[in-house]
């Protein structure tokens, strides 16, 4: 049987997740890998979380082994509104103000599925997240991508391209912009205090949402805290996204949005049509731990190692690729990401055969756009090598950065 002409449009523009496809050769133990944005699996709290895992099953089978609620696990729910009191400053949240999904993934797809149309307008920061990207693409919504700055997206080109849909007359279509407010994915940017505050500004004034995603927030190992722009607007317009997949474990894949109980109560509806409840077992798990344990306090040993990580990274990149004219790259003040920008002329998709050849691998930088990409650009990640291999994993880029050039004639100016 032919079953092209069965598949739905949205299944057609579905494509493979280049990432996972470019990732395959890193199981070689000889490649050193950049690629990858995961947590070292060393930071895990096994044994506290084996002990709790145990006590849930034996103790808690009936609600922690049964189906639950669409809206989360009430126990975690609980412990979640107590850690925005305690660490976030965010005060007067209810259970109805959550709802906790499968992963961060999940949550982005509920956004997709709860705003986008074919007709809709979004805005994006260019590069994107690659997974905001496939959720919101099977949409099919029209993208405005903002370029991102050093400290964030460029709030001046946003504001011009609302002006003109404004003009245009079809404001009303633009639904939201969405930003990952620290620590970019992929870029490792933060977005300022000035930039939150004008962004907000702007969704009062053309009545916009803004869906600020924070996975990496609770890894600064550097520089001031910012308050979220859920907070800065008391959750008036703004969707916050969370997860545990960086502070405890992304094999627990719980992701939490905090949102106006009216959103809340439309992501809720759009849920049930897709997994009807998340893992009540392992949302129990992660209250117990949390209940237990001071989940900021024991991720500090990780920030510290993330920390030194990063320390040795931006060392290794200033040694082997600091004497380049037209390099740059982001200095983050947490997270797992930095974003290198080559000179012009280099097209990091097929600079990544070189550098698998020198057993070394990132994620080339095309692949974070939903329109025309900047081809010399890279994500490169710092928090799974050990630091012997951020300074050689750093050297033999550079040889096939060398290497490149000189198959392509490229000039390397140096300074």
């Amino acid at each position: 049987m032919k079953f092209e002409n069965k598949y739905s449009e949205t299944v057609k523009r579905i494509k493979s997740n280049l990432i996972r496809e470019l990732l395959k050769t890193a199981g070689d133990k000889d490649i050193i890998s950049f690629g990858g944005g995961i947590p070292d699996p060393e930071t895990f709290p096994i044994k506290k979380m084996s002990e709790i895992a145990n006590e849930v099953i034996m103790n808690e089978y009936r609600v922690s082994l049964q189906y639950g609620s669409t809206e989360g696990d009430p126990e975690l729910i609980k412990q979640y509104i107590r850690l925005m009191e305690e660490y976030e400053g965010i005060h007067g949240l209810t259970e109805e103000n959550l709802m906790v999904t499968t992963g961060s993934q999940q949550a982005l797809f509920i956004v997709g599925t709860v705003f986008l149309d074919e007709d809709s307008y979004c805005a994006v920061s260019k590069p994107i997240y690659l997974g905001a990207g496939s959720a919101f693409n099977q949409r099919n919504p029209k993208y405005i991508s903002i370029p991102l700055e050093k400290d964030g997206m460029n709030i001046d080109y946003l504001e011009n391209e609302l002006k003109k849909l404004d003009e245009n007359g079809e404001i009303d279509k633009f639904k939201f912009v969405y930003t990952v407010s620290n620590f970019h994915n992929p870029a490792g940017t933060t977005l300022s205090l000035e930039k939150r505050k004008r962004l907000i500004e702007l969704a009062e004034k053309y009545d916009f949402i803004i869906i600020e995603d924070d996975p990496y927030g609770a890894l600064r190992f550097e520089g001031e805290k910012q308050p979220s722009i859920f907070k800065l607007n008391n959750g008036e317009r703004v969707v916050l996204l969370n997860t545990f997949s960086k502070v405890l474990s992304p094999g627990l894949r719980i992701g939490v949005i905090v949102a106006n109980k009216e959103l809340i109560r439309k992501m809720v509806l759009a849920k049930q049509g897709m997994d009807l409840c998340s893992s009540t077992l392992t949302q129990r798990i992660a209250a117990r731990f949390i209940e237990k344990y001071d989940l900021f306090e024991e991720i500090k040993p990780t920030i510290e190692l993330y920390r030194a990580k990063k320390d040795k990274f931006m060392e290794a990149l200033e040694k082997y690729l600091g004497d380049i004219e037209g390099v740059d790259w982001i200095r983050p003040e947490g997270g797992l990401f930095s974003w290198i920008t080559l000179p012009e002329g280099f097209d990091t998709m097929e600079l990544f055969e070189i550098a698998k050849r020198k057993k070394v691998i990132y994620i080339p930088g095309e692949t974070f756009y939903v329109d025309e990409p900047e081809r010399n650009t890279m994500r490169v990640s710092f928090c799974l090598p050990s630091f012997e291999e951020l300074d050689e994993g750093v050297k033999r880029l550079r040889e096939a950065i060398d290497e490149y050039a000189k198959e392509k004639g490229i000039e390397l100016k140096l300074k």
